[in-house]
């Protein structure tokens, strides 16, 4: 397969797979870049399955750049979140729940979960679950056997389950949360934001040194409650504010002199019925890319 076929049939899907492995859009297409650059120096017609040869390409650099991106988040101001992908109803609408089918991916929620991950268990479960490949594929792409990419899909999904007993998914659950959130917000009522939250509420940060946002997460309601009695009367809202899909699951994106000041995500407690964990994000460098 020649470089321009093998770039229209597999950008969006490379690049799909390099973000949920990084949690960075930039990063994910310089790593596609990176990787279409050297599969165009390469003699292609030797190669038997171009889809597999260069997936197998991009989750290798993904895993090298995962390895080393450790180190550098733990020298990172305050929490690292990942970047958010944003999509808007092309309706206009601010009602989330006409937003859900407008981006389907891995929700934010979960995204972050994944940080919990080591590069390959990462590559192997989103490989497994997001994309359905079969262990055999799997396996192919990575170098590894079939049985040990089982036993680190496994692995991984029991990390993963016991920071949670129920995955977060792309859910319209958080519509009527992220709505609730927004009116009370816009109109200045703190308890009627903590009612919205579960007793052991999270609340997480990340503005990477470069505006003001909490170190570390804020834990349990009554401390989230004192945070955000602090902010919502000093600008929190910026001077505009609009519901968005965030990963796929409905959110809220602030405004100020028509940039994003931030964004605002939701994990789900599992009923669907309160937040267990607000996640906003601040780094002016993660919200580049919002409309």
């Amino acid at each position: 397969m020649d470089f321009q076929t093998a770039y229209n049939a597999y950008r969006s899907l490379l690049q799909a797979i390099a973000y949920r492995m990084t949690g960075s859009l930039a990063d994910a297409e310089d790593i596609v870049q990176d990787v279409f650059i050297e599969y165009s120096k390469l003699q292609t017609s030797d190669i038997a399955n171009p889809k597999a040869y260069i997936i197998r390409m991009t989750a290798n650099r993904c895993i090298n750049y995962m390895q080393s991106a450790r180190m550098r988040r733990e020298q990172y101001v305050g929490a690292w979140l990942p970047e958010p992908l944003v999509s808007f109803a092309t309706s206009g609408s601010d009602n989330p729940a006409d937003l859900y089918d407008h981006a389907e991916t891995v929700s934010y929620a979960l995204l972050v979960m994944l940080e919990q991950l080591s590069a390959v268990e990462r590559a192997v479960f989103i490989l497994r679950q997001s994309f359905d490949f079969e262990y055999s594929e799997i396996a192919d792409i990575l170098g590894k056997t079939e049985a040990n990419c089982r036993k680190i899909f496994s692995r991984a999904n029991d990390k993963l389950h016991k920071q949670s007993p129920v995955l977060p998914d792309n859910t319209a659950q958080a519509a009527p949360l992220a709505t609730a959130f927004l009116a009370a917000a816009r109109g200045g009522s703190v308890d009627a934001l903590v009612s919205l939250l579960t007793e052991d509420a999270l609340l997480t940060s990340d503005g990477g040194g470069k505006v003001r946002a909490a170190i570390f997460t804020i834990i349990g309601r009554e401390r989230v409650q004192a945070f955000l009695e602090g902010v919502v009367a000093k600008g929190f809202l910026g001077d505009s504010q609009s519901m968005a899909l965030i990963n796929g699951q409905p959110g809220i994106v602030f405004y100020r002199d028509g940039r994003p000041l931030k964004t605002i995500s939701f994990r789900l407690d599992a009923a669907g019925e309160r937040i267990e964990h607000i996640y906003i994000v601040l780094n002016p460098d993660k919200l580049q890319r919002i409309g």
